[in-house]
């Protein structure tokens, strides 16, 4: 088995749900995709980095972001893998709402101007909140090159992310997994 197909049958085991449940963007659906049950498993978060690193072999950028908490683990194990290749490269984590306290920020992390930076999700539906992290990405500086998930529900993202400007690709179709 390859390690896609390995991937697959770790998302079907651990993060696909079935039953009646309110997405974040409030539409009901039969199944729910817990992407950190995945990314919260030693095999399913190295194989999700080690994929989606493949992904981006050919793109030039300094930074992975992503809203926390779907993206915290894949950020990290993306930069681990860089640091075991050799790469430099940063982490950029984007809250919900600015902090109440110490600087007030965001985005954690160092966002310089200019710095290209790859947004990251574990599952998509409609890219809300996706664009909500892009849009903080470039408000202190940074330009972000493209936006990709582990899963896309595909209930709207692919075309709302890319009305708004960016290429987006995902690991898997939520048809490839029901």
């Amino acid at each position: 088995m390859n390690e896609r197909d390995e991937l697959k049958q770790i998302l079907k085991a651990r993060s696909i749900m079935k039953g009646e449940f309110t997405l974040v963007s409030g539409r009901k659906s039969t199944y729910y995709i817990n992407g950190k049950m995945t990314s919260l498993h030693s095999r399913g978060l190295y194989l999700s980095a080690k994929l989606l690193l493949e992904r981006f072999e050919n793109l030039e950028y300094e930074a992975f972001a992503g809203p926390t908490i779907g993206a915290d683990p894949i950020i990290g194990a993306l930069l681990t893998l860089c640091a075991e290749r050799g790469l430099e490269k940063h982490g950029l984590l984007v809250r919900k709402e600015r902090k109440g306290h110490g600087t007030g920020s965001l985005v954690e992390g160092r966002c310089e101007e200019g710095m290209r930076v790859i947004l990251l999700e574990d599952v998509a539906t409609t890219g809300g909140s996706l664009l909500r992290a892009a849009d903080a990405i470039s408000s202190c500086g940074g330009k972000v090159i493209g936006i990709y998930t582990i899963v896309d529900r595909e209930e709207g993202a692919t075309g709302y992310v890319a009305e708004a400007g960016y290429p987006f690709d995902s690991l898997f179709k939520v048809s490839e997994l029901l």
